[in-house]
């Protein structure tokens, strides 16, 4: 890679598979659709240098649902990073997703920048939290990488959302992760999934961006809890080494995936 190309990812999240194929979440066959994500992904293939996986990986904390994703996610041949989401079982996360180009690491650099994730995942609770062996954690890493342009990635949104029923399921010690990341200038984007819809907010000089899941979709801004009839998404990113980046967010016609919700 030349000094000037980006670095080209895509963030996915909230696949919500399960141990069989078939079952489905409030409608959603969840496979299928993640299906038609990765045949896209496919089309993309010699554009991007890695995938980033931001929890909720798996809808039942399965062994099999984490099997399923590694077998719908080895014909892409693309190194993939992931992180759990509160329906994530870590230990078996950790037991499978670790083979081929699927990587359990979570502290990396490719392309002039750094990667940082983050499990703010609560045993058995719907929302998150960063423990301090978490934080300092990623406050040590981000003075042993050094002052390359970095991206924090977690589950959890650190902000409401405006959805009152999904903001009591966001980063309980936000604050907290605020401090550690003020200390450190050269953290520039912070990603996360759990919301199931595109959201962008901007805090001191880092932004900070969640994608569509992979699946059902939540209305936003709505005080309960609405499906929404947007399609499955993902979102790329073009990461250059200046620490400048652009994003869009992509959706992918699916065209069973409605049919019974």
């Amino acid at each position: 890679m030349n000094q000037v190309s980006p670095l080209s990812i895509a963030q996915v999240t909230d696949t919500h598979l399960f141990a069989s194929e078939h079952h489905k979440m409030l409608g959603m066959p969840t496979t299928q659709s993640f299906q038609t994500i990765i045949e896209r992904l496919k089309q993309l293939r010699t554009e991007l240098d890695l995938l980033l996986l931001t929890g909720d990986l798996s809808g039942d904390g399965t062994p099999e649902s984490y099997e399923n994703l590694q077998n719908l996610l080895n014909p892409l041949q693309i190194q993939t990073y992931w992180l759990p989401g509160n329906h994530d079982c870590a230990i078996a996360m950790d037991d499978i997703l670790n083979m081929g180009m699927i990587s359990r690491r979570k502290s990396f650099q490719r392309g002039g920048w750094n990667f940082i994730l983050l499990n703010s995942s609560v045993p058995e609770c719907v929302h998150g939290y960063l423990p301090g062996k978490t934080l300092d954690w990623l406050d040590s890493e981000l003075k042993i990488l050094g002052n390359n342009p970095t991206v924090v990635a977690l589950h959890h949104p650190p902000f409401p959302v405006n959805s009152a029923w999904l903001d009591t399921s966001t980063l309980k010690n936000p604050q907290e992760f605020f401090a550690v990341l003020d200390r450190h200038p050269q953290v520039k984007l912070v990603l996360f999934g759990h919301i199931h819809q595109e959201f962008q907010h901007q805090r001191h000089t880092v932004d900070y961006l969640s994608t569509p899941s992979t699946c059902i979709q939540f209305q936003s801004k709505s005080p309960t809890f609405v499906i929404d009839q947007q399609l499955p998404g993902f979102r790329l990113f073009k990461l250059y080494p200046n620490g400048m980046w652009e994003s869009t967010v992509e959706r992918v016609p699916c065209s069973e995936c409605f049919s019974k919700c």
